[in-house]
């Protein structure tokens, strides 16, 4: 009942658009800053040489 209500509902089909979405987009920001992070430890961070002094 729970799974036809979830697949077949336009509810249930908002709901896992929603937790998709939610799923990439940590995703995409876990790996964005995973790679920034990487980056500073290697001694690219902003360019210039000014690392985080505005």
């Amino acid at each position: 009942m729970a799974w036809d209500l979830l697949f077949t509902s336009d509810i249930g089909l908002l709901s896992l658009f929603t937790i998709a979405f939610i799923l990439v987009m940590a995703i995409y920001i876990v790996r964005y800053a995973s790679k920034h992070i990487k980056d500073e430890e290697q001694g690219k961070g902003l360019p210039g040489g000014t690392q985080g002094s505005h």
